[in-house]
C-alpha cells in the first residue's frame, strides 16, 4: 500500500495554486545552509514566478551536465593575456641576458622574504589540501563525474596514468631520484638521526616520500579537479579564472580579474616549466660527456642537443595531445619502468626489498610530525625545512596551473573518486618505487665504501649510479633517452595548457600560439644555462618560488569555489530529494502501516514534498544551465535531443559571430583582434 510522506518541515508552507513538485520552495539548496522562512508577500511573489519555466523546461536535479564543446563559444587569442604574459617573459629574458648577477641577487633577496614570511602559508596549505581532497574523493561528492552523465573516459588508465606522471614528475626522477635521499642520508634532517646511520637511512627515504607523495599531488588534483569539474560538468572554458565565477560572478571572471589570474598561471608556467627543462638540459649534457668521454661539452653542443629536443618537441606539438602526448608518454613509462627495474635486479635488490617497506611505513608514521618541522623547531630546522621543504611546497605550487589543467584535460570522463585515488595514489607509489630504488642503491653503494657523495652535482650523481651496475656502456643511453622524452613531454603538455590560457581556453589550441610558448619556455632554459650555467638555473629557480606565493592564496580561494559548485550539481540535489523522500516515506509507513507498507511515487501535498526544502527557480541552480549565443545572449535549447533551437551544432558551429572589439584592444569573449572572418570552434575532443 503506498504511504504520502509526512512533511519534513510542516512550518515551511507552499504557495496556494502552485503547480508541479517543486513550486512554490523555500529559497536554500542542498548544503547552501537554510534561509529564514518566506513572508506572505515574497511567497506569492514566488507564486507567480513558478508560472515561468525552468531554462529549457528542465529541473536543476534532471541537467545532464553541460560539456564545454557543446557550448557557443568564440575562442581566439586574448590581445591583453597573450600580450602582457609575453612581454614580461621578453623582459625577463632581457634582464637575464643584459644582467645576471642582478638577477640572481634580487631573486635571493625575495626568495628569502618570501620563507621567512609565508613559509607558514605554504606549509598550511599543502597540509589542508591532503585532507580537503580525500574528504572530495570520498564523501558523497565522490560519485560526481568529471563530464556529462553516463560519459566514458577517452583515455585508457594506462595512458591516463602516464600522461599524468610525464607531465607531473618526470625529469624529477632521474635528477632527484638519488640525490635527494642520499643527501638527508648525510645530513638529516635537524635532531632527526645522526648522519650514516640506519635510523638516517629510513629517515632519509622518508623524508623524499614526504616531498614527493600525497602532498605534491594533493596540490595538482585540486587544480585539475576544478578545471575538469568546471569545463566538463558546466560549461565553463577551461582557464584558471573560470574556476573562480561562483565567488567572482560570471562577469568579473571573465573581466580583468579573471584575465589577470589567467596571465599570471601563464607566467607561472613558464618560469616553473623553463626551470625543470633547465635541470634537464644539465642532465642531458652531462650524460653526454660522461659516454662520449670528450670532457666538458663546448655551447656548440648544448645547442645541438636542445635544436634536437625542440625538433621533436614541435613535431609532437603538431601532432596533438592524443597522438603525440599519448604515444610518447606510453613509450617513456614502460622504458623508465624498465630502467627502474633494471637497476632494482641488478642492485642490492635484498636491501631495498627490505628498506622500500620499512621506509614506506616510515614515511605513513611520520607524515604528520614531518609536516609540522619548521621554525617552531629551532633555527636548524627552521634553515632546512627553508632549503629543502617550502622549496618543494613552492614550486609544486608554480608548477599545478599547467600540471592541474593537463590533468583535466586527460581525465574528462572519470569520477571525482576515482580521479582523487589515481592522481593522489597512482603517482604516490611510481615515486616511493623509483626513489626508493635509485636513492636507496645510492645510500647502499655509499655504505659499501664506493666513492659516491651527494657533494656531487645532482646530475652527476644518476650517471654515478648507473656507472656502478652492469652493462654500464649502455644504461646511460637508456637514461638520457627518458630525460629527453620528459623534456619533450613536459614541454609539449605545457605549451598546450599556456596556448589554450592565452585563447580563452580554446581546448585544441593554435599551433602558432602553441610552438611560441614552447619555444619561449626552451629559450628562457637555454638562455639561463648559456649565460651563468647553474647560477642563473637558481635564480630562476627562485623566482618561481616568489611567484608561488600569490597562487597559494589562490589555491585556498579555489578550495572554497569548487565546494561550491560540487554544493549544487544535479546529483547531490537528486540524492537530497532521495534522502529526504525515503526518510519521510518511512516514518509514515512505518506509524501508519507498521510492518506492511511499499513505497509508489505521487504528487505530495503543498509544503509536503521532498523538495521542500529546495528553490529549483533560485538562480544559483539554474542560470548556469542557461544557454547562451556567442554573444552571451540566451538562446532556446532541447535536453533531450541536445538541439539549438537555431540548428547549431558544435562540429559547424554555423552560428558564430564576428567579436566587437573590447576598449582594451582584445576581442570580446575572447575573439582573436586579428580575425576579420567569424572562426568556427573545433569538433569535440571526445
Amino acid at each position: 500500500m503506498a504511504s504520502r510522506p509526512t512533511p519534513k518541515h510542516p512550518s515551511a508552507p507552499r504557495p496556494a495554486g502552485a503547480d508541479g513538485p517543486d513550486a512554490g520552495l523555500p529559497p536554500s539548496a542542498p548544503g547552501s545552509g537554510s534561509q529564514a522562512k518566506p513572508t506572505v508577500g515574497q511567497r506569492a511573489k514566488r507564486a507567480l514566478k513558478r508560472e515561468l519555466d525552468y531554462p529549457h523546461n528542465i529541473h536543476p536535479g534532471l541537467v545532464p551536465g553541460i560539456a564545454v564543446d557543446d557550448q557557443r563559444v568564440r575562442y581566439g587569442t586574448d590581445r591583453l593575456v597573450f600580450g602582457v604574459a609575453a612581454a614580461l617573459i621578453l623582459a625577463f629574458v632581457a634582464w637575464g641576458l643584459l644582467s645576471t648577477e642582478s638577477l640572481k641577487s634580487v631573486s635571493d633577496v625575495a626568495l628569502g622574504w618570501v620563507v621567512e614570511n609565508a613559509g607558514w602559508l605554504f606549509s598550511t596549505l599543502v597540509a589542508v589540501l591532503v585532507v580537503f581532497m580525500l574528504f572530495i574523493g570520498f564523501s558523497r561528492y565522490g560519485k560526481i563525474p568529471l563530464g556529462v552523465d553516463g560519459e566514458k573516459p577517452e583515455y585508457s588508465k594506462f595512458s591516463w596514468i602516464a600522461m599524468m606522471f610525464s607531465a607531473g614528475v618526470g625529469i624529477g626522477l632521474f635528477f632527484f631520484g638519488p640525490y635527494e635521499p642520499l643527501s638527508y642520508f648525510m645530513s638529516p634532517s635537524p635532531g632527526e638521526a645522526e648522519p650514516e646511520t640506519a635510523e638516517a637511512l629510513h629517515k632519509a627515504m622518508a623524508q623524499s616520500y614526504f616531498h614527493w607523495g600525497l602532498n605534491a599531488w594533493a596540490i595538482y588534483a585540486l587544480v585539475g579537479a576544478a578545471v575538469a569539474y568546471g569545463s566538463y560538468r558546466r560549461g565553463r572554458v577551461p582557464l584558471m579564472s573560470s574556476i573562480f565565477a561562483p565567488l567572482l560572478g560570471k562577469n568579473r571572471s571573465e573581466g580583468v580579474a579573471g584575465r589577470m589570474i589567467d596571465m599570471f598561471a601563464i607566467v607561472a608556467t613558464l618560469f616553473g616549466t623553463a626551470a625543470s627543462l633547465g635541470i634537464g638540459a644539465l642532465q642531458i649534457g652531462r650524460g653526454v660527456e660522461i659516454v662520449s668521454g670528450i670532457g666538458r661539452l663546448p655551447n656548440a653542443a648544448l645547442i645541438g642537443i636542445i635544436a634536437i629536443l625542440t625538433a621533436a618537441f614541435i613535431t609532437s606539438a603538431v601532432s596533438g595531445i592524443g597522438r603525440g602526448i599519448r604515444w610518447l608518454s606510453n613509450i617513456n613509462m614502460s622504458m623508465a619502468l624498465v630502467l627502474v627495474a633494471f637497476v632494482f635486479l641488478t642492485g642490492p635488490t635484498l636491501f631495498l626489498l627490505n628498506l622500500i617497506p620499512a621506509s614506506v611505513t616510515e614515511y605513513l608514521s611520520d607524515l604528520m610530525h614531518m609536516m609540522s618541522k619548521g621554525p617552531s623547531w629551532g633555527q636548524d630546522s627552521a634553515d632546512f625545512s627553508e632549503a629543502w621543504t617550502v622549496f618543494y611546497w613552492a614550486w609544486w605550487i608554480s608548477w599545478s596551473p599547467f600540471v592541474g589543467t593537463f590533468l583535466a584535460r586527460i581525465s574528462r570522463g572519470r569520477t571525482l573518486r576515482e580521479y582523487v585515488q589515481y592522481v593522489l595514489v597512482v603517482p604516490t607509489l611510481v615515486t616511493i618505487l623509483a626513489f626508493g630504488i635509485f636513492g636507496g642503491t645510492a645510500i647502499w653503494m655509499r655504505m659499501q665504501g664506493m666513492d659516491i657523495s651527494a657533494e656531487a652535482s645532482p646530475q652527476d650523481l644518476f650517471f654515478q649510479v648507473l656507472d656502478g651496475l652492469p652493462l654500464s656502456t649502455i644504461t646511460p643511453f637508456l637514461g638520457m633517452f627518458c630525460i629527453a622524452v620528459f623534456f619533450i613531454t613536459s614541454a609539449d603538455s605545457a605549451s598546450l595548457v599556456m596556448g589554450s590560457l592565452s585563447q580563452r581556453g580554446k581546448p585544441d589550441p593554435d599551433k602558432r600560439v602553441t610552438v611560441f610558448w614552447g619555444l619561449a619556455m626552451m629559450g628562457i632554459a637555454v638562455v639561463m644555462l648559456l649565460i651563468g650555467g647553474n647560477v642563473a638555473l637558481e635564480g630562476l629557480q627562485n623566482l618561481i618560488i616568489v611567484s608561488a606565493l600569490p597562487f597559494a592564496v589562490i589555491l585556498l580561494l579555489m578550495m572554497v569555489a569548487l565546494t561550491r559548485d560540487l554544493h549544487t550539481d544535479p546529483l547531490i540535489i537528486r540524492r537530497e530529494y532521495a534522502v529526504t523522500a525515503l526518510e519521510n516515506a518511512v516514518r509514515t509507513g512505518i506509524d501508519e502501516h507498521g510492518d506492511n507498507f511499499a513505497l509508489t511515487v505521487e504528487k505530495a501535498p503543498d509544503g509536503q514534498g521532498a523538495g521542500a526544502e529546495f528553490d529549483s527557480h533560485d538562480a544559483t541552480v539554474t542560470d548556469w544551465y542557461q544557454r547562451t549565443d556567442e554573444e552571451g545572449k540566451p538562446v532556446d535549447y532541447d535536453y533531450e535531443s541536445g538541439e539549438y533551437a537555431d540548428g547549431w551544432t558544435p562540429e559547424t558551429g554555423e552560428s558564430a559571430v564576428v567579436a566587437k572589439p573590447d576598449d582594451d584592444g582584445g576581442a570580446r569573449n575572447g575573439g582573436d583582434p586579428d580575425d576579420s572572418t567569424e572562426e568556427r570552434r573545433p569538433a569535440p575532443v571526445r
